[in-house]
Order: structure tokens, then sequence, then C-alpha cells
């Protein structure tokens, strides 16, 4: 109910995992070897992040991936 009731007025979450790195939504904190991602893709959302209306209420606190190795 109260998710809804925050729905209601305007508050909505900030997609993360698997979206592409976004600093004005997202704060990286932490960086990950994962081969299975392109660079800067979110690999884990450890907190979500909030808007209000399409302005940024908080941030989501994401790990994010440094991508592909080339050989």
């Amino acid at each position: 109910q109260f998710l809804q009731c925050l729905d209601n007025f305007g508050v909505k979450p900030v997609k993360a995992a698997g979206e592409r790195f976004d600093p004005n939504i997202h704060e990286a904190i932490m960086q990950v070897d994962e081969g299975d991602y392109d660079t800067d893709t979110v690999v884990c959302e450890h907190q979500k992040g909030y808007l209000l209306n399409e302005r940024l209420l908080r941030p989501c606190l994401v790990t994010v991936a440094k991508g592909r190795k080339k050989l």
C-alpha cells in the first residue's frame, strides 16, 4: 500500500540492473570484471533509487561492469 501511495504522488523507482550506467541517476559503489556484460552496464543494484516527476530523489547504488576483455 505504501508503494502504491508513492506511485499516486508521482514517485517512481529508477531502473538499474541490466541498464547502461547513467551518472545522473546511478551512483557506482563498485566496479567488477564481468565478461558477460558490456562496459558500463549495471550488474547489481544495492539500493533502489527514486524519481519524483522526473527529478531525482535518491540515486541507485550500483555495481558496474568493466566489460569484456579484448585479447
